[in-house]
């Protein structure tokens, strides 16, 4: 059960590496997303750690 939750939580900090790479690659990339973003990821990742 838990290697399914880590899974899940490794799956969404995937998807939210891709939405910080699409941002950064924009011509005017948003600072206040892309703060947002890499918050969310260390979130996931502190919780993928305790998991």
């Amino acid at each position: 059960m838990a290697s399914s939750h880590v899974n899940a939580l490794q799956s969404k900090h995937a998807g939210l590496e891709a939405k910080l790479r699409e941002e950064l690659a924009r011509p005017a990339p948003d600072a206040a997303t892309i703060q947002s973003i890499k918050k969310r990821k260390l979130r996931l990742k502190e919780e993928i750690a305790r998991a």
